[in-house]
C-alpha cells in the first residue's frame, strides 16, 4: 500500500516541483495562474463533475452530514489553537480543515475499492468543495462580513456548484458539445493548481516550527478522529466508513494554499502544510487504511 500511495502522490510532487523549477527560470505570474484556476478552469471542472455524477439525493445528504461534522469540528479545533497560540487564523485554518479529497483522494479510492469507493469520495469531495469556496472565502477574508459575503456571491466556483447540483437534480439538458468543452477545460485545473503551488513555493518562506507540527497533527490525526466520530454519529459502516476515515486524514488540499493567495492573504504556512503533509502521506495514508480496516 505504501508503494501505491507513493504512486498516487507522485504526479502532485512532480508537477509541484516542476512549477518551482520553472519559477526559478522564468518570471511566472503567480497571481495570474491563481485567477485562471479559481475563476475559470475550476468552475468548469465542478459543474461537469456534479452534472455527470451518478449520485442519489439520499446519499448526498448522508455524506453531507458527515463532511459537515468533520469540517466544523476541525474548524473549532484549529480556531481554538490559533487564538491560544496567536497565529493568523486566516492562514492557519484552511490547510487544517480542508483535505486533498479530490485529485488525490479520487484516484486513490478508485485504486483501493473500484468505482463504488470512488463514487463515495466524489460526493465527499463535492460537499467539501462547497465549504472551501463558501466557508473558506469567509475565513481568508476575515469572517462573516460584507466583504466576505460579496466575494462568495462573486465566486464563479460557488455558482458552478449551485448550477451543477441544480441542473443535475432538475434534469436540465446540457448539449453534449458543451459538456465536452467543460470536461476539457476542467481537466486542466488540478495539475495547474499543483503547478501554481510550485510557483508559490519560490516565494514561500518555509516555517518548520511548533505551529506546523500542530497543524499536521490536527490535519492528519485530528481529521481521522473527527471522521471516526462522524462515522459513529451517522452510522456509517463498511466501505463508506473506510472512505470517510481515510479521506478525513488526507494531506492538505492544494486549494487551501491557492485560495488565500487569491484573496491577498499570506500563504507561507499553507504552502508548507501542503508540501509536508503530501510527502508524509506516503506513510500516513497506508496507516489510515490500516486503522480504518
Amino acid at each position: 500500500m505504501i508503494q501505491q500511495s507513493f504512486l498516487q502522490l507522485l504526479p502532485i510532487l512532480v508537477i509541484t516541483g516542476g512549477g518551482y523549477l520553472l519559477s526559478r527560470i522564468y518570471n511566472l505570474s503567480q497571481d495570474t495562474l491563481v485567477k485562471v484556476i479559481v475563476d475559470f478552469l475550476m468552475p468548469m471542472l465542478i459543474f461537469h463533475a456534479l452534472y455527470t455524477s451518478d449520485i442519489s439525493a439520499a446519499l448526498v445528504l448522508g455524506l453531507a452530514g458527515v463532511t459537515t461534522f468533520i469540517v466544523v469540528s476541525l474548524l473549532l479545533l484549529s480556531y481554538g489553537y490559533a487564538k491560544i497560540s496567536g497565529v493568523d487564523a486566516r492562514e492557519f485554518i484552511p490547510p487544517v480543515i480542508f483535505m486533498n479529497s479530490g485529485f488525490l483522494g479520487i484516484p486513490l479510492m478508485k485504486l483501493w475499492g473500484g468505482m463504488a469507493a470512488m463514487n463515495l469520495i466524489v460526493i465527499y469531495d463535492q460537499i467539501q468543495t462547497v465549504y472551501i469556496f463558501t466557508l473558506g472565502i469567509m475565513i481568508v477574508t476575515g469572517g462573516f462580513s460584507f466583504r466576505g459575503t460579496k466575494e462568495m456571491v462573486k465566486s464563479p466556483i460557488l455558482w458552478s456548484i449551485f448550477l451543477g447540483f441544480g441542473f443535475r437534480f432538475l434534469n436540465v439538458p446540457v448539449p453534449a458539445h458543451l459538456l465536452t468543452t467543460l470536461e476539457f477545460g476542467g481537466d486542466a485545473a488540478p495539475p495547474l493548481a499543483a503547478l501554481a503551488l510550485g510557483v508559490s513555493l519560490g516565494e514561500t518562506a518555509f516555517h518548520f516550527n511548533r505551529h506546523l507540527f500542530a497543524g499536521l497533527l490536527l490535519r492528519i490525526g485530528g481529521g481521522f478522529l473527527c471522521g471516526l466520530a462522524g462515522s459513529l454519529i451517522f452510522g456509517l459502516e463498511g466501505m463508506s466508513r473506510v472512505v470517510v476515515l481515510v479521506a478525513s486524514s488526507l494531506p492538505s488540499a492544494v486549494f487551501s494554499s491557492v485560495l488565500p493567495m487569491r484573496y491577498g492573504v499570506k500563504a507561507d504556512f499553507a504552502g508548507t502544510m501542503v508540501v509536508v503533509s503530501t510527502v508524509l502521506g506516503i506513510i500516513t495514508i497506508p496507516l489510515a487504511f490500516f486503522l480504518a480496516g
